[in-house]
């Protein structure tokens, strides 16, 4: 199954041609990689037309919404992008933790969106990707899905969601909306956790050659994008910080593990302010601090496998988040009783509160990854963690009764708020952190191959050519290779002239 996307030259010109001569009939323009990293460089003609567009309908100009830079409205541009400065007086360290906001992506809703541009878009260009014949598979534990069915409906080809089918409700209420038949949603075994179900189905649809596989997990345009795009959104963010705080110093980034892309911003942050990465994963399912196992209702940040595009040797720490407290903290965060609790008995302000609603199950493994962080290196008032809010709120309405009956003894009143803040908020420790040594990230590098050498077949000179920095630095140069396959595939198209551009 595996595919690793690094082509830079058309590889098939026939399919290129088909594709060139469908996106030109439709009027689908392409954004650059590029125009995704600094959206001010769109042309004004496209962001004139965007402003009557609804950013949640499967437009092709949402394509160049794909982005951090929406502002709250998602219809325009903002200077910075949309982010949360976490006080002390909520996350108890005198750290900033502050957070990027993923649900002002368009029509999904979350960041993933922009992974699925950047693990399709090279294969477009490339012409391994007919949209005229071939199926685009999805493999997921529930955002990336969604946003690869978006972008395939946007680019007139037929999408397929493969996901666990114990996600929340209102994954697969949008995906009814979204996929062109029932069929497209496949449902594997499990929950979070069971990446390989996920495998496993895929490997059965990868025997029709009509179906192409977009493993998020090995996809190098999931890393390229990421670490282009993302990292110089959250570079901004941090800029914004620090020009109110000349004595700012970006300490880490923190980020659920998941496919490894948005760890990816991580090298950017490291190599421009010499940022920690902090990789974090469910201390139920806790495969990098100890090569373990298990399942978890962390929904997003996958794991029981380290993915081929995580840069393992270039990552600092490793945090374990249980899942108790993400799925508490999410009651407390939207729910009537929870917020008045957070205004009136702790005192934080009621806007803030209200923007919490922001964070869905990752957003909050984060940032409690992010407070032991702060924690563990004993980070002061000057130090700054950057982080993401994958998606938001809205996406997991459904899962607040079964938290409550599960988790809560079947109610959450005022003394349930009062046990979460104090059990999953304040008395939150150093535990399941671990500083990776070298030894230890070869630990975590070699457990790679059983997943990527002897079950996805993977050569290993491949797979052991990612232990050296100068590998993924080189994996750069694919972006202004393909923005320029981009600028040329979009000439032949005449989309650009038709629209004004």
């Amino acid at each position: 199954m595996a595919r690793l996307g690094v082509e830079r030259t058309v590889v098939d010109g026939a399919v290129y041609q088909r594709t060139v001569e469908g996106f030109a009939r439709a009027g689908v323009l392409l954004p650059t990689l590029g125009q995704l990293k600094d959206p001010a460089t769109i042309p004004a003609a496209i962001r004139e037309r965007l402003a009557a567009v609804d950013p949640d309908a499967p437009h092709a100009l949402n394509l160049f919404r794909v982005h951090w830079f929406n502002d709250a409205a998602r219809r325009g541009l903002a200077a910075v992008p949309g982010h949360l400065v976490l006080p002390p007086a909520l996350t108890g360290v005198p750290a900033r933790i502050v957070l990027a906001l993923g649900d002002r992506f368009p029509m999904i809703t979350a960041h993933k969106v922009l992974a699925a541009y950047g693990c399709l878009v090279p294969r477009v260009v490339t012409g391994q990707f007919d949209p005229t014949r071939h199926r685009a598979i999805w493999p997921s534990t529930g955002n990336y899905c969604r946003g690869g069915v978006a972008i395939s409906r946007i680019l007139g080809c037929r999408g397929v969601a493969v996901l666990p089918e114990n996600m929340s409700q209102e994954r697969f209420d949008w995906l009814d909306r979204w996929v062109g038949s029932p069929s497209d949603i496949v449902r594997t075994p499990g929950s979070e956790s069971n990446v390989k179900e996920i495998y496993d189905t895929c490997a059965t649809l990868d025997r029709d050659p009509a179906n192409i596989i977009f493993n998020q997990f090995c996809e190098f345009g999931n890393y390229v994008t990421h670490r282009s795009v993302t990292g110089a959104a959250l570079a901004a963010i941090f800029g914004a910080v620090a020009a109110a705080s000349p004595k700012a110093r970006l300490a880490a980034f923190v980020s659920a593990s998941g496919s490894a892309g948005t760890l990816a911003a991580g090298d950017h942050l490291k190599a421009a302010f010499g940022a920690r990465i902090v990789a974090v994963e469910a201390s139920e399912c806790p495969t990098l601090l100890s090569n373990g196992y298990g399942e978890h209702n962390i929904q997003g940040i996958g794991d029981k496998h380290v993915p081929y595009i995580h840069n393992v040797m270039n990552t600092d720490l490793v945090v374990g988040i249980t899942d108790r407290s993400t799925d508490s903290l999410f009651v407390l965060f939207n729910t009537e009783e929870g917020r008045r609790y957070l205004v009136e008995r702790r005192g934080l302000d009621a806007g803030l509160v209200a923007q919490l609603s922001h964070l869905g199950f990752s957003g909050i493994c984060n940032v409690l990854a992010a407070i032991k962080t702060a924690k563990q290196l004993d980070l002061g008032a000057d130090d700054v963690l950057m982080t993401v809010a994958t998606d938001g709120a809205a996406l997991y309405p459904s899962e607040i009764p079964k938290i409550v009956a599960t988790r809560c003894g079947g109610r959450f009143d005022a003394v349930s708020a009062g046990e979460v803040w104090g059990r999953d908020l304040a008395a939150v420790t150093t535990d399941h952190v671990l500083e990776l040594t070298h030894a230890e990230r070869r630990r975590i590098f070699n457990l790679g191959y059983f997943t990527w050498v002897e079950q996805q077949g993977v050569s290993l000179q491949e797979f052991d050519a990612r232990l050296h920095q100068s590998f993924w630095d080189g994996l750069m140069d694919l972006v202004p290779a393909w923005d320029a396959m981009i600028d040329e595939f979009n000439a032949k198209t005449g989309a650009a002239r038709a629209l004004g551009a």
